[in-house]
């Protein structure tokens, strides 16, 4: 069943960790897969998370293109965002190893963003980074240069691996300051209804450890209902 508007509002309330953490509780995928890796940062830590579906596509920069300028590509790739189920996250996988110019900046960023957008993630580095943090917009990069060099899409919605894990058109995505992971559609609605309760089970552990007691004995009681409710609400999840 598609995720609701209502329910990927829901899913932007909580972190990706928070995210991450219920997803494990149906027990559908390894829990050392479905999320990128270290090398993939956020541009801006400060804004709030954000979900979207995945507009793959990939690019190079170290040579030119042999026809065609450095935007050539885009409007394709805007014009394909209409093929999603709901707001759009642009998915580079930067083709250059080492990276050579930016993936994008501000004329790109404004540019999805316009086409309803929420975010964009990249293999390669960002640049025009105040520009874009002034849009509003989103962004997940592995590190930042100055210049695009001869930066050309090669691609539009084909499969791409971007922090050590592939990511398809389409894929449903969380990202914020911890980073970006993907959200089986099997279970994404069951996801953005259970995250609320997942938060509550944490916070008798939470509560108790911030309380200021010092007493082993009831942290560990705390610990352990915690455990205990986490394994409730999985048990129920799945069955």
């Amino acid at each position: 069943m598609p995720v609701s508007t209502a329910e990927l509002e829901l899913l932007a309330r909580y972190d990706t960790p928070t995210i991450s953490n219920v997803i494990e509780l149906f027990e559908v995928r390894p829990r050392s897969s479905g999320y990128m890796d270290a090398r993939i940062r956020a541009c801006f830590p400060d804004m709030p998370a954000i979900v979207g579906y995945a507009s793959t596509a990939t690019m190079r920069t170290a040579w030119a293109r042999s026809e065609g300028d450095v935007y050539s590509g885009l409007d394709e790739q805007v014009a394909r965002f209409a093929e999603l189920p709901g707001p759009a996250i642009v998915v580079f996988q930067d083709l250059d190893d080492p990276a050579v110019g930016a993936t994008f900046g501000e004329v790109m960023c404004a540019s999805y963003r316009s086409f309803g957008a929420v975010g964009i993630v990249t293999s390669g580095p960002a640049r025009d980074l105040d520009q874009v943090r002034r849009l509003g917009f989103a962004a997940f990069s592995n590190g930042a240069v100055c210049s695009h060099a001869y930066s050309h899409i090669t691609s539009v919605h084909q499969p791409v691996r971007v922090g050590g894990t592939e990511v398809r058109p389409g894929d449903l995505l969380h990202a914020d300051a911890n980073g970006v992971c993907s959200i089986p559609d099997a279970i994404a609605s069951a996801v953005a209804h259970a995250a609320a309760e997942f938060v509550a089970c944490e916070a008798v552990c939470l509560e108790c450890a911030l309380s200021g007691n010092r007493d082993v004995k009831a942290y560990s009681a705390a610990r352990q209902e915690m455990l205990h409710r986490i394994a409730e609400l999985s048990k129920r999840l799945r069955g």
